[in-house]
């Protein structure tokens, strides 16, 4: 695999995190692995909160060049000065959010494991599609998106793709020649040392 097929990096905060120790843990990572994109996807609804969350993290990001997307909350992205937005409800309102935030915004759309709604996200503008669960886990509905599903979409379809959710050292070598992007995020920061633990993913890629 050459070096322009590694996959990259697109790097998901854990649900709840400290504003007082969190961004530092981010520098770090940043530092230490390259990083195509960050995702803030906290947990919390307190729009205060996540603006604050928010202000921190794009500075980290900004500062070393990395793309600062948001789950769902398509209303914060221009308010927050943030790249774009992650929506988590495959491609029913990717048409929408390109007309409400522009050609520039990133748009990137979950998916979960179903080819149609990848392709309806593409078709519709989004600038990725993710699937995932990778890995199984007790958490959804054991639906699971299976490395032939990558494949696929790697032969037949240009849009960008994301591989995420309950990674583990095989499977980033198995799908790593099918991916563009890995979305890695509690897989790491349940570690003492979240640097270190991206950094072994990243060996792992290719």
């Amino acid at each position: 695999m050459s070096s322009e097929d590694i996959p990259q990096i697109y790097l998901i905060t854990p649900p709840e995190f400290e504003l007082s120790d969190f961004p530092n843990q981010l520098a770090r990572c940043l530092d230490t692995v390259p990083v195509a994109c960050l995702r803030l996807a906290m947990a919390s609804r307190d729009e205060d909160r996540i603006a604050r969350a928010a202000d921190a993290l794009r500075e980290v990001a900004h500062a070393r060049d990395v793309a600062l997307v948001i789950d769902s909350h398509v209303l914060l992205v221009e308010r927050l000065g943030l790249d774009g937005v992650h929506l988590t409800d495959g491609a029913r309102s990717v048409r929408k959010t390109r007309k409400d935030l522009g050609a520039d915004a990133i748009i990137g759309s979950f998916c979960g494991a179903s080819r149609h709604d990848g392709m309806s996200a593409g078709e519709a503008g989004a600038d990725y599609v993710a699937f995932g669960p990778v890995g199984t886990t007790p958490l959804g509905d054991g639906t699971v998106a299976e490395p032939d599903l990558f494949q696929w979409w790697s032969e037949m379809i240009e849009v960008p793709v994301v591989a995420e959710g309950a990674l583990t050292d095989g499977l980033i070598r198995t799908v790593a020649p099918f991916t563009d992007f890995f979305g890695i995020g509690e897989e790491i920061w349940r570690h003492d040392d979240p640097a270190a633990a991206l950094k072994a993913f990243a060996t792992e890629m290719g």
